[in-house]
Formats: C-alpha cells, sequence, structure tokens
C-alpha cells in the first residue's frame, strides 16, 4: 500500500522508469559505497532499542534493517521508497535474515508521511532529490513525536566529490552541459552541500538544534575501468550530461571512454575494484513538538 494517495510527481515518475534500470543494474556499486557513509555514523545516532523509525528513501533496504537489528523485536521500522521496484529485494532479504519487525511500504515524503508515529527518523541520499526541501522535511518532522530526532545524510560539494565529479568533467570536454529543459532526477545530488542553505532549509522546516557532521570515505566505483566507465556514463552527474546529449554522445563516445580509462587506471585499486574519494554532510536536528 502507498503512503499519500496523488498520482506521481514526474521526478518520481521519472525514477520509477528512467534510472530504476541503471540503479539495479548497479546496485553492488551503489549499496555498497552509500553504506560506507551511514555505517560510520550509525553506532553514534541515538538510535535505541524498542524505538520506532522511520527510513526515508529506503532504496534496498539495507539500511533499515541495521536499524531493524538495533530496535530489536520491541521495535519497528518502516522503510518509503518511492520505486516499487526496490522494495520487492528489500522485503526478500528482511524475510532472508528473520526481521519481523520491519514493513517496506511505497512512498512519496514530498506528499505524505504517517504523522507523530516515530521516534526517529533517518535518510540516507534521498533528500537531496526533492523538488520541494522544506516540504519534504517539513514532512518528516511531522513524521516524529514531539522531541523526536532526524539524521539525513546528503552529499558534501562537487569537488569534494572526485568519484562524481571526476568523470563529469571528463563529459563535460566533449558535450554541452544539460539544458534548462532536461529530464532530470529532481535538483541534484549536491542540492544541499551548502551547509548555510541547508540549516535555513531545516530551521524553515520547523526542526531546532541543527548540527552538520562531515563524513569522508572513499567508495568502490567499479569493478575494472570497464565497469567504471559504464556506471559513470549511465547514473551521477555523468551519466546525465551523456542521456541528454543523445547521438552526440554517441558519436563522442570513444573519445570519452579513452579518457575516462585513463582516469580510472590512475585512481587507487586493489583485489575489489578501484576507489575514489566521497565527502557527505550527516545533519541531524530535533523536532521540538
Amino acid at each position: 500500500m502507498a503512503i499519500g494517495t496523488q498520482d506521481d510527481t514526474e521526478f518520481v515518475h521519472f525514477w520509477n522508469t528512467v534510472l530504476e534500470p541503471k540503479f539495479t543494474k548497479y546496485r553492488h556499486i551503489l549499496q555498497g559505497g552509500l553504506s560506507r557513509h551511514s555505517a560510520a555514523v550509525l553506532p553514534k545516532l541515538g538510535i535505541k532499542r524498542g524505538m520506532s523509525v522511520l527510513d526515508v528513501g529506503c532504496g534496498w533496504g539495507d539500511l533499515s534493517l541495521q536499524v531493524a537489528e538495533i530496535v530489536g523485536p520491541e521495535g519497528r521500522v518502516l522503510g518509503i521508497d518511492c520505486v516499487e521496484a526496490f522494495l520487492d529485494p528489500a522485503r526478500a532479504d528482511a524475510a532472508a535474515q528473520g526481521y519481523s519487525n520491519v514493513e517496506f511500504k511505497r512512498g512519496d515524503a514530498e506528499i505524505a508521511l504517517p504523522e507523530r508515529a516515530f521516534d526517529y527518523v533517518v535518510a540516507r541520499f534521498g533528500t537531496m532529490f526533492f523538488a520541494n526541501p522544506v516540504a519534504g522535511l517539513r514532512h518528516m518532522r511531522l513524521a516524529l513525536k514531539p522531541g523526536g530526532t532526524m539524521t539525513h545524510i546528503v552529499w558534501r560539494t562537487k569537488a569534494d566529490n572526485p568519484a562524481w565529479h571526476g568523470p563529469e568533467e571528463i563529459t563535460l570536454r566533449h558535450l554541452p552541459p544539460p539544458g534548462a529543459n532536461a529530464d532530470t532526477c529532481g535538483p541534484g545530488p549536491f542540492s544541499m552541500s551548502n551547509q548555510t542553505t541547508v540549516g535555513l532549509m531545516m530551521k524553515s522546516a520547523g526542526y531546532e538544534d541543527v548540527s552538520f557532521a562531515r563524513v569522508d570515505a572513499k567508495i568502490m566505483v567499479g569493478t575494472t575501468p570497464e565497469e567504471c566507465i559504464a556506471y559513470a556514463l549511465a547514473l551521477g552527474p555523468a551519466g546525465e550530461v551523456f542521456r541528454e546529449a543523445g547521438a552526440l554522445a554517441e558519436a563522442r563516445r570513444p573519445e570519452i571512454e579513452a579518457d575516462m580509462r585513463a582516469f580510472f587506471e590512475a585512481q587507487e585499486r586493489d583485489e575489489k575494484g578501484i576507489w575514489l574519494g566521497t565527502s557527505s554532510w550527516v545533519i541531524t536536528a530535533r523536532n521540538p513538538g
């Protein structure tokens, strides 16, 4: 059952039709990389046994299951995501791992969430895509019980994230940037990179005691240079540039791939794959009531 009854927004439709197959194809890269940021802070959060927790933009549910372990059978976890295809694997993993205290539903935090129902709300790399960030953040606050806490993780600036910025710079050497009417996933992964701006958003959404903590982590961006290139041209800033350039991108693919190969071959590498740096903000705040 979906949370909220309104029709999907254009951004939600884009996620379910264009991006979902690409995300699913590269789940092993995405989930492994994103989890390094949440793993760095999860033990430090105030999530305790018996709590009720909402995971917004839960994806394939790995963070939801980690939280379910923390809150124990006395607690409960609800994971929501606007992409239906992510939720069946999440449910399957929960069943396989024996978690009966976690549930997954399709939902859009910008439209509706349960109110005054949770002790803690978490979101890992999802709030940056809100078309109306203050509205989405406010719904997350209203989902909290009075005095409850929200933590969301977002990317810092492109310059702080060579894993995404390096491939984009290479692609833009050969192709024009996406136009104003480009099909996109919303404001984009770096829309909450500015601490001052996001602090104002949080206060506008009604939060108090807003704090920021920085997490730096190298992530695996592909097992081989070939997979790194395919991944970069499918998702993220470079993927958006490539997708929107259409036939021109395909015509210039050999030069783009050659430059990307040189870039990825110069990075740190081990038996698992090729690693590049990323940097995030972990933003925590309280619902005053």
